[in-house]
């Protein structure tokens, strides 16, 4: 139990003392990057499985 104890009380003091934080407005640009990114990630794979999806069915519809 004292080494948890230990290892949280450690891992604060890393954090408070020794991690360079960006600033509000580097953190809010990186926020919007990342979210940006995201949507446009999610937008290439539906599109993806959607043609694919279409490919199965259209192939199926061929064998049956």
């Amino acid at each position: 139990m004292l080494g948890i104890l230990k290892y949280f009380k450690e891992s604060f003091e890393e954090l408070k003392n020794h991690v360079s934080w960006p600033s509000f407005n580097e953190g809010l640009e990186l926020t919007v990057l990342v979210a940006v990114f995201s949507i446009i990630f999610s937008l290439i794979i539906w599109a993806l499985d959607s043609v694919f999806s279409k490919i199965i069915k259209e192939y199926f519809n061929l064998i049956n």
